[in-house]
């Protein structure tokens, strides 16, 4: 079984909207109601799990009830301290229903323009690995520093790379992974294949997909209702 785990628990306090960035309306709904669309009908995709404020999950069901056609919203999850906690609290969840083997793809709410191709070659390549991450070659050169005024070393841009979501997972090594962290270690985590990676997981990399982006600022904001009225247009 592969289950979808939506994480749109974050305040999107960089966006310095209103409301949470996911929740703002764009092109006549949430922006989260786009990736619900595109998971809710793909084929690959049997579950779906919401990590998600109880304030907001009426706004959420409304978005279920369009795109949502064979039922497959398995329930809601609390969000956690960070997003790591976030995912772990959706992980117990999902363990109720899922399998050791099982595949969870773990998606933010704020990543708008998910592709049915993006979901399928990352199905598609965890059929023979642990895990997937999907990632954007580096377009600048790369320097580390190490105290952030003077360069420490040099690094080579073809060997480094940009994460994206959504990522997938083995449900059973991947919780596992999770929590060996606890307590501490945890809350230091900044992406969600981190984890994994330090278990010593079996992590596949795919091309990833330039349109797929986060959205963190206004200007992100401004940029996808861009793309929404080309569309409309025909652009």
């Amino acid at each position: 079984m592969n289950i979808a785990l939506i994480l749109s628990g974050g305040a999107g306090l960089r966006l310095g909207a209103e409301i949470p960035k996911q929740y703002i309306e764009a092109g006549g709904r949430p922006v989260i109601g786009y990736c619900i669309e595109c998971l809710a009908l793909h084929r690959g995709v049997d579950a779906i799990q919401i990590v998600a404020q109880p304030c907001w999950r009426e706004k959420i069901r409304e978005c279920l009830e369009t795109f949502d056609r064979d039922g497959k919203f398995r329930g809601f999850s609390d969000p956690g301290e960070n997003r790591q906690l976030s995912i772990l609290q959706g992980l117990e969840d999902i363990r109720a229903y899922g399998g050791e083997e099982d595949c969870v793809l773990i998606h933010d709410a704020a990543r708008p323009l998910l592709t049915e191709e993006m979901v399928s070659a990352c199905l598609e390549a965890a059929q023979s690995h642990e895990g997937v991450l999907p990632v954007l070659p580096m377009k600048d050169t790369v320097y580390a520093s190490s105290d952030g005024k003077t360069i420490t070393s040099l690094l080579k841009r073809s060997e480094i790379f940009a994460g994206q979501a959504p990522e997938v997972f083995r449900l059973g090594r991947y919780y596992e992974a999770n929590l060996r962290l606890l307590p501490d270690g945890i809350r230091g985590i900044n992406g969600s294949t981190e984890p994994a990676v330090l278990a010593g997981m079996d992590i596949a990399i795919i091309p990833g997909d330039e349109g797929n982006f986060k959205i963190t600022t206004m200007e992100d904001l401004r940029r996808f209702e861009e793309i929404l009225a080309r569309r409309c247009s025909g652009e």
